[in-house]
């Protein structure tokens, strides 16, 4: 990719300067904190799912790669399938007293949430 590619700098229409370079916006990259500093959340959900439940595990703090990684381990632990969408773990059915188990035996802080 040339460094002058316009796709990149769809934000910038027009400078006036003559020695204008355009830099990139730096991304902030939030750092994955550690499992005893990590505050999750677990609780059972059936919202906009069409009557399914679904184990859901919120408040996960750091990189998406660690989220997804974390989801995975959720997911085989438990023998179902899930996603890791929008900051959030979906485990199927109602899972939540073994993923709570399993979180703090990884060392996570974590607790029950909701009815």
């Amino acid at each position: 990719m040339t460094p002058n590619d316009w796709k990149n700098r769809l934000g910038v229409v027009y400078s006036t300067n003559p020695s204008f370079r355009y830099e990139p916006p730096q991304g902030d990259a939030v750092a994955t904190l550690p499992p005893p500093q990590q505050n999750l959340r677990v609780q059972l959900d059936r919202r906009q799912r069409g009557g399914k439940q679904v184990t859901l595990v919120t408040g996960f703090v750091g990189r998406q790669d660690d989220l997804e990684q974390l989801g995975k381990m959720l997911k085989a632990s438990c023998g179902v399938g899930g996603a890791v969408k929008d900051g959030e773990i979906l485990v199927q059915g109602d899972q939540r007293d073994r993923v709570l188990s399993l979180l703090e035996k990884a060392g996570y802080r974590a607790k029950k949430a909701g009815g």
